[in-house]
């Protein structure tokens, strides 16, 4: 279950919350809302381990100077969210233009973001909905969502 907090928080302030909290509760901020994120299930941490691992294998065999950070958070630019995709590629080049990067992880630019990937579970409505929009309005290219609940299925945008 999606629990949100009652004040539109802005930005900063959701990053003094997050201080505040353990480290086992995931939050994202939608829109000012502070929405906990419910714990992914075995199967999605599954799906994320393998294409975590996929990327990582061919971001070497290209030597792309890529990474795929743990916990870096996705900022759309003009907007009061902040999102933790389940597979972020990073583009280490472009890490000196965030100028969030070096105190918190924050990645905003679409320079450095060459690909986010979300893999849609039981809160899909979130991830699809919510989340794409944002993430086309960085614009991040391409964008996958990958759901498991549906059978399998991918949609990119470029």
């Amino acid at each position: 279950m999606i629990q949100s907090l009652q004040k539109l928080f802005t930005f900063d302030e959701y990053f003094e919350f997050l201080e505040t909290q353990p480290e086992n509760i995931r939050y994202e901020l939608h829109d000012g809302d502070i929405i906990q994120m419910p714990p992914p299930s075995g199967k999605h941490e599954q799906i994320v381990a393998f294409l975590t691992m996929m990327l990582g294998y061919e971001c070497l065999r290209l030597k792309l100077y890529y990474g795929i950070p743990k916990t870096a958070t996705v900022k759309p630019e003009n907007k009061m969210s902040g999102y933790y995709p389940d597979v972020l590629l990073m583009n280490f080049s472009n890490l000196d233009n965030e100028p969030l990067w070096e105190k918190q992880s924050i990645l905003s630019k679409p320079a450095s973001i060459p690909l986010v990937i979300e893999v849609v579970s039981t809160n899909w409505r979130d991830d699809y909905h919510k989340k794409f929009a944002d993430y086309e309005e960085i614009p991040v290219a391409p964008l996958v969502a990958t759901g498991f609940i549906f059978g399998g299925w991918v949609r990119t945008y470029d």
